[in-house]
């Protein structure tokens, strides 16, 4: 539906999908050249589609990637559009932490609890702890899926599309490790609350109402601090993180 009233434009990062080979060698996939990808397929379809300026949609981790971008090169862009917006990796890795630490004790699964003891908070520098401290949110954070279009298996349910051949459905799950490993200790510095407070293009923003604690009230924090020609914010009443997705006529209607 979202095609009814826009150029709808799906990108493969490196490592994911049919750019699964640009993922090696390994040690290139960083923060900014993620940045500079991102710029270089803004000018594409500035380019081919004859637009001075487009709009960018990010999800998750999208999110800090749109923001970076849209800070770099705000000429470029038309709005920005975060979707389950993230604001301090390690901040809500900590609240995880914490909130899985007690969930793990109240409910009598002592050997995690003693495995995320021993490991402490984040962040980490063996990235198999972030799997311990990170894996169960479905779990910490329950809520009802009954009436969204992405049930409690998320993004599992949209992995295996039409689109991407055997070959680059099987990839899914190594290209997503391997750029878990390269990437994510790198987005330990980011903190938006103190780099992101002025933008020079529109921003909005579509939230779950059952948003994890350790993302939803940080994004509550930092969205009163931001200074932009127009900010604006949704809320879907049914939607965890992926709220695009749990209820995409909502978020067809708000965009």
């Amino acid at each position: 539906a979202l095609e009814e009233h826009f150029t709808v434009v799906t990108w493969d990062q490196r490592g994911s999908g049919r750019s699964y080979g640009e993922l090696d060698p390994l040690d290139t996939l960083t923060l900014g050249g993620a940045v500079d990808d991102t710029l270089a397929v803004t000018d594409h379809l500035r380019e081919r589609f004859d637009q001075e300026r487009i709009s960018v949609v990010g999800q998750s981790w999208g999110t800090l990637l749109g923001v970076l971008a849209v800070q770099r090169a705000p000429e470029r862009y038309r709005a920005f559009i975060g979707v389950g917006q993230m604001v301090s990796p390690v901040a809500t890795d900590r609240v995880f932490y914490a909130d899985t630490l007690a969930w793990a004790e109240r409910t009598g699964r002592n050997g995690l609890a003693a495995r995320l003891r021993d490991i402490g908070p984040p962040p980490y520098d063996d990235p198999r702890d972030y799997e311990t401290a990170l894996s169960h949110e479905t779990d910490v954070y329950p809520y009802d899926h009954s009436a969204n279009s992405e049930g409690i298996g998320q993004m599992s349910e949209n992995l295996f599309v039409s689109e991407y051949s055997l070959t680059e459905q099987i990839r899914i799950l190594s290209g997503t490790l391997d750029t878990f490993v390269a990437l994510y200790p790198q987005l330990q510095g980011i903190d938006l609350r103190e780099t992101a407070t002025r933008f020079e293009v529109p921003v909005f923003f579509v939230q779950g109402a059952h948003e994890a604690p350790g993302r939803a009230d940080l994004f509550a924090a930092w969205y009163p601090l931001i200074d932009a020609p127009v900010k604006g914010r949704v809320v879907l009443g049914t939607s965890g993180h992926r709220p695009m997705f749990e209820q995409p006529d909502a978020f067809v209607d708000y965009l």
